[in-house]
């Protein structure tokens, strides 16, 4: 008898494993930080924000020298953040390689090797065993690397990253989920995109896409570096996971997931509708996600 209660109890655990794994199976978003099932959600919308870090409300993610965007990118370099991705769908990857020349904002210049029997004239500019110089004299067949006083070395032509202040604006993905077991809507940031402004080109440069869920252990591993300073109460400064969790900054929304995938300005511009009109569309749908909240409070 014993036996026989024994094995029916094996067999229910099995049974109720296999049922929790079906149950489970394929319910839970994969670069979901929160994991909130889809068996849970009453409400769930895709929402696209642009956030410029260099508002007033987000100075806290960009203090001068300790940068959010200074952390990130010394992660990828660094290789901490392993996977960047080349879009919001987050499935193609970008190399590493390709991501950190894609940080060039303007491309080096590659310098006439030196000749022992041209003439050269102030600011004249060589390459001579792999380094570069400029002429602060004229001279002939005057050896770069030995004659200080007809040459100096020149970091000239070298090629130039994009600075902090100009990797400022970000693209924030999140699925807006009201959990109807837990009575509450949540916020579940997906993936942060980086831009930069590129001055030779006039507009910003996508550089890449992270996960979320991967950007979160960088700040967290980082409690030094990665700190959202509140410029009212320095004891009450957070760390950039903390304050991205309690929402201290401030993204206007960009794009609501849609059956055309339209961004609320180009509905409204390709309408031929005022500028000011698609701005305002973007509080009303900031408005309208507020009210539905309040009204799925209500069940």
């Amino acid at each position: 008898m014993k036996k026989k209660i024994g094995i029916s109890l094996v067999a229910l655990l099995a049974w109720c494993g296999v049922s929790f794994a079906q149950e489970t199976d394929g319910q839970i978003n994969p670069n979901s930080l929160l994991a909130i099932p889809k068996y849970e959600q009453l409400y769930k919308v895709k929402v696209w924000r642009n956030l410029d870090l260099r508002e007033k409300q987000n100075k806290g993610f960009y203090a001068k020298g300790n940068e959010m965007t200074k952390i990130i990118i010394s992660a990828i370099k660094s290789g901490e953040l392993a996977d960047v991705y080349a879009s919001d769908s987050l499935t193609a990857k970008i190399p590493k390689d390709e991501f950190v020349s894609g940080l060039t904002a303007q491309k080096g210049q590659t310098m006439t090797p030196w000749d022992p029997a041209a003439s050269y004239y102030v600011g004249d500019r060589v390459s001579f065993n792999g380094k570069d110089y400029e002429a602060t004299d004229n001279s002939t067949g005057m050896n770069p690397s030995t004659s200080a006083d007809q040459w100096q070395p020149t970091s000239a032509g070298k090629s130039i990253e994009f600075s902090q202040a100009q990797m400022h604006k970000l693209t924030l993905v999140e699925d807006v989920i009201f959990d109807k077991r837990r009575s509450r809507l949540y916020y579940d940031i997906l993936a942060i995109g980086i831009e930069a402004f590129d001055e030779n080109a006039g507009g910003y440069r996508k550089l890449g896409y992270l996960k979320y869920k991967d950007l979160e252990k960088v700040f967290r591993n980082h409690p030094d570096e990665a700190i959202w300073f509140n410029r009212y109460n320095t004891a009450e400064n957070r760390n950039y996971a903390d304050a991205f969790l309690l929402r201290l900054f401030h993204a206007t929304i960009d794009k609501v997931e849609n059956p055309d995938d339209d961004r609320i300005f180009d509905t409204y511009l390709s309408n031929g509708r005022p500028y000011r009109e698609a701005v305002w569309a973007t509080e009303w749908e900031e408005m309208k996600m507020m009210e539905r909240e309040h009204n799925l409070w209500e069940f």
